[in-house]
């Protein structure tokens, strides 16, 4: 294999067979941490994985976790709006504390 041949192999790894990407597991790797581009897998034409850097998933998941912090948070502001506050002597009582 040409080393153009290999660039524009890397470039065009998008999609691969499971097949394909079992025998080029390190490309796919490389492709996956170095380009920063996800690789999806295939069988019988459909996706049915994605390799990508282990950082840019540790990105993805701290977003999701920010954004249901950022979502609960918003569904509680629009509860106390909706509902009120309970007043602190209230609490108290009901907790058994006055």
């Amino acid at each position: 294999m040409y080393i153009s041949d290999i660039q524009a192999y890397s470039v065009c790894m998008t999609e691969l067979t499971v097949t394909d990407a079992r025998a080029r597991l390190a490309d796919v790797v490389d492709e996956a941490r170095v380009h920063h581009r996800p690789v999806y897998l295939t069988r019988r034409g459909q996706r049915v994985a994605a390799v990508i850097d282990a950082n840019d998933l540790d990105r993805l998941i701290e977003a999701a976790e920010d954004l249901a912090d950022i979502e609960a948070a918003s569904a509680a502001r629009a509860e106390i709006e909706t509902s009120g506050t309970i007043p602190w002597e209230q609490v108290k009582r009901d907790l058994g504390l006055a």
